[in-house]
């Protein structure tokens, strides 16, 4: 690529000095603008970072993934938008395919989406329920928004979505025991969503599905290929649902024998 591509690199970050130079640095060069708009608090020299990278940062306070997403994607001023994360990078093939799109007159799709590969625990994780694990990242301008139920954001796209095939590498630096911990937060919206629509939690929610999340990620998918760490984002994922599913019947209203039963006790 010899000249700068007709996009803006979208970034929400918080504290991440530790990590985000590698995403800066792989779109860096090749990208006519990079924006991040950095939590208002964040005093870890990762504003410094990011301008020494050619950075425009905005410091403005958390309105949540959704809200942060929606603003840096309003600061930018050329014809195609891609977002990337702090933990994450744009493989070299990624970006060739990225020019390809870009300059394309016209290109066929109003967005597309990827691949995102993750390194997880010392290894490349290639199979399973986390690959392809394909995220949609690159639109134009003006042809979508982010939409979602919060944490997870997502892009709502007027148009047709294409699809591109090199990684969007992901380097979760995240050790086991922090991973457990986001299974709670994550869950939220989910029991948002289900308890505004009155759903109760069934068996068949509670046995049938984490016990298929297993067999789907190991065996269907090939997550034994992925050795001990396979193993186990199968069996994470499998604890994940039966988490969500539990923690619902929780907030269920006990039946009326049930609290007849109790205040005899």
């Amino acid at each position: 690529m010899q000249k700068p591509l007709p996009l803006s690199v979208c970034m929400i970050s918080g504290a991440e000095a530790s990590r985000i130079g590698r995403a800066l640095e792989s779109v860096a060069g090749w990208a006519a603008e990079i924006i991040v708009v950095l939590n208002a608090d964040v005093s870890d020299g990762t504003e410094k970072l990011a301008k020494e990278r050619g950075a425009k940062v905005f410091r403005e306070p958390w309105k949540g993934f959704i809200g942060q997403k929606n603003s840096v994607t309003e600061k930018a001023a050329q014809p195609w938008l891609l977002n990337v994360d702090a933990d994450e990078s744009v493989s070299p093939e990624l970006a060739l395919e990225i020019a390809r799109v870009v300059e394309g007159s016209p290109a066929a799709h109003a967005a597309y989406e990827f691949p995102r590969c993750t390194f997880y625990c010392g290894r490349w994780i290639r199979h399973g329920d986390w690959y392809p694990d394909r995220v949609l990242r690159l639109w134009r301008r003006g042809g979508a928004h982010w939409t979602g139920e919060e944490p997870h954001a997502r892009l709502q796209v007027s148009g047709r979505i294409g699809r591109l095939q090199a990684d969007l590498l992901h380097f979760t630096s995240e050790t086991i025991a922090q991973h457990v911990q986001k299974i709670i937060p994550y869950s939220d919206g989910f029991l948002r969503h289900n308890l505004a629509e009155g759903r109760a939690p069934s068996w068949f929610d509670f046995v049938v599905r984490p016990f298929w999340r297993f067999v789907r990620a190991y065996f269907l998918r090939l997550g034994f290929l992925d050795g001990w760490q396979g193993y186990y984002i199968a069996w994470l994922n499998a604890f994940s649902a039966a988490t969500r599913y539990a923690r619902l019947r929780e907030l269920q209203p006990a039946p009326p024998n049930d609290h007849e039963r109790l205040a005899r006790h």
